[in-house]
């Protein structure tokens, strides 16, 4: 197919599409940052449909060249994890990022994570407050699973989450732009479809889903109670399919985590993916990046797909045309979260509480 040809075909008008977003979301963030630096910035800005705020006292604001502190009132799941500088991930001036309690009456911030702290209010920070000091609200979790949101509300004045809307947007993953096209290959597949699944919930409308396809089309799955897949082998193993179901355990807005971006787009299987609408979908990826359970009637219009996939390998390989002018990003990991949240505090000063975080998050 001639160059101009290809510049026609559907796929490549997609990602074009894509692409363009991309850069006017990415002029978008650059224009409220300078705008935020140059005027005051509020806290909220973009606020969550149904959090509303409440004026407080304002914290002094940070002088040129200072550097915040900020406290992690825990390790994430109690896994302490190695930190790099702010400056070298994310090309800002360096925060003090501690996890060391004797901090807290001097940190200018404190970042708790909601599933370290939920199942008790003694485990959410005690005495008094120091003025000016801004607590974030930091959770990776869906709905579903965070359980006690409403003791959340009133105390914080940043939220940190996958949400798009967050104070402090930290996903799960997401797409670079390259600076030039780049050729690519897909790695040999031996395999059809794979699942890894470590919560087995017959009841789960993902679980459920998959009872019915398993009528049509034979699926692998890995995990807990299935067959083995060691960390250090997961690539390996999953690379050798072509499809991956990326089943969401439950089902809510912008939660789309690492089932997609690890496990199907890091081993180069074409997503097969069971979450919030494909609308939303297409906020993070070009639309013929994956293939959604809802574009078909029924799983067996699903299962028919795939197998008619597995025989046409020029339909196959459209899934992948995307790879030409983008590549996903590194995995998340803890650091860059907080290094995510130093940026946002070094632009951010005035101080506001969040009444409403449980419902917003709902």
């Amino acid at each position: 197919m001639l160059p101009s040809e290809q510049m026609k075909s559907p796929a490549c008008q997609h990602l074009l599409i894509f692409i363009l977003s991309q850069f006017v979301t990415a002029f978008c963030l650059f224009a409220y940052i300078r705008l935020s630096t140059d005027t005051g910035p509020q806290l909220l800005s973009r606020q969550p449909s149904g959090l509303t705020t409440q004026p407080g006292n304002n914290p002094t604001p940070t002088q040129a060249g200072s550097q915040l502190t900020i406290l992690r009132w825990t390790w994430p799941f109690q896994q302490p994890t190695a930190l790099r500088k702010c400056s070298e991930l994310l090309g800002i001036r360096d925060c003090h990022i501690t996890a060391n309690h004797s901090w807290y009456l001097k940190a200018d911030a404190v970042i708790v994570h909601h599933k370290d702290v939920c199942s008790s209010p003694k485990k959410l920070l005690q005495g008094p407050r120091p003025p000016s000091q801004r607590w974030i609200w930091f959770n990776l979790e869906s709905p579903t699973h965070s359980p006690n949101l409403g003791s959340m509300d009133n105390l914080f004045n940043l939220t940190m989450s996958y949400r798009r809307d967050s104070d402090i947007f930290t996903p799960y993953g997401g797409l670079e732009v390259l600076s030039q096209p780049q050729n690519f290959s897909i790695p040999a597949k031996s395999k059809l479809v794979a699942w890894a699944v470590s919560n087995w919930n017959p009841a789960s409308r993902r679980v459920q889903y998959y009872e019915e396809l398993k009528k049509y089309l034979h699926v692998d799955i890995y995990g807990k109670h299935h067959m083995p897949l060691p960390q250090n082998k997961q690539v390996s193993t999953l690379s050798q399919y072509k499809f991956y179901l990326a089943f969401e355990n439950s089902l809510h807005e912008d939660y789309i985590t690492e089932k997609l971006w690890s496990n199907a787009l890091g081993s180069w299987a074409v997503p097969v993916v069971c979450g919030p609408p494909r609308e939303n979908y297409e906020r993070f990826l070009p639309p013929d990046a994956f293939i959604h359970i809802n574009d078909f009637p029924s799983a067996q219009g699903l299962a028919q797909h795939l197998l008619e996939l597995d025989k046409d390998p020029v339909r196959y390989q459209r899934y992948f045309q995307w790879r030409t002018w983008l590549k996903p990003s590194e995995r998340p990991f803890w650091a860059l979260h907080f290094c995510k949240a130093c940026r946002v505090l070094q632009v951010t000063e005035t101080y506001q509480t969040l009444p409403g975080l449980s419902k917003w998050f709902r």
